[in-house]
């Protein structure tokens, strides 16, 4: 039974369960105890899981350590699943005690399967929207040579930018000529995605009027109009107001 198919009552002790079979497996260092939830095939069972250790270590300081270890002994297990949940566990261990779960997004970052390296952007995302600390990885990873460390890295931006847009807007620039299409997209995506907060549309247009990179302002000018038509009814400006703008600039769309 998956996990919402249990009734809410249901879902709360199915929490508790997971959460106790935790400390356990920890404690105990016995890994069989938690993995079927790390290895499940229900997304939800998985980030109940991984829920379970980020709250795990930030009320139980005295085995912090140990988890450290226990996290890093899971991420050896072949299963996609259980790696999978290894570094999302690490994303909300990083919320907080970022430093601590460094190490183990990095490895995320060069795991051989999609899903595991698309947990490092979900982790980043996670964690930087509520620590600064994590800038500095971002300053580490986001000119690496690999173009898919430097997409991954780049979505994890996304939501810091949405609040701190000034923080990440240098680190944006950096890229502004890529010449991955993946990367380069992503780049746009990442622009219009910190534009429709109030106060944010003006700041990134200024910002990318000083940018030597013209063609990054046009890909940007369509993707902010897509982007304030999505989430109008949370965007500073209308759909509306932000396309006659760019028109008033020039931009052929």
């Amino acid at each position: 039974m998956s996990f919402y198919d249990l009734s809410e009552k249901d879902r709360i002790l199915k929490k508790d369960e997971i959460a106790e079979a935790i400390l356990c497996s920890v404690t105990q260092n016995d890994f069989d105890i938690a993995l079927p939830y790390f290895a499940d095939e229900d997304t939800y069972i998985r980030k109940a899981a991984y829920q379970a250790v980020g709250k795990l270590y930030v009320k139980q300081a005295d085995i912090r350590e140990a988890i450290l270890s226990w996290l890093s002994s899971l991420y050896q297990y072949a299963h996609e699943n259980v790696r999978q949940t290894v570094i999302y566990a690490a994303g909300e261990i990083a919320a907080k005690h970022f430093e601590d779960a460094a190490a183990l997004l990095e490895k995320g970052l060069i795991d051989p399967h999609h899903s595991v390296r698309n947990a490092v952007t979900g982790g980043l995302k996670n964690a930087g929207s509520k620590n600064p600390s994590t800038l500095a990885f971002f300053e580490k990873h986001i000119k690496s040579s690999d173009p898919e460390i430097r997409r991954l890295v780049l979505h994890g931006l996304e939501l810091r930018g949405r609040t701190h847009p000034q923080e990440i807007i240098g680190l944006l620039r950096e890229l502004q000529f890529e010449k991955n299409k993946r990367v380069r997209d992503m780049l746009i995506h990442v622009l219009g995605q910190i534009s429709y907060k109030k106060g944010c549309f003006s700041f990134v247009v200024k910002q990318l009027e000083g940018w030597e990179n013209k063609d990054v302002f046009t890909a940007f000018a369509k993707e902010a109009i897509e982007v304030h038509g999505r989430y109008e009814k949370f965007s500073e400006l209308t759909q509306m107001q932000v396309e006659s703008f760019f028109v008033a600039k020039g931009i052929e769309l």
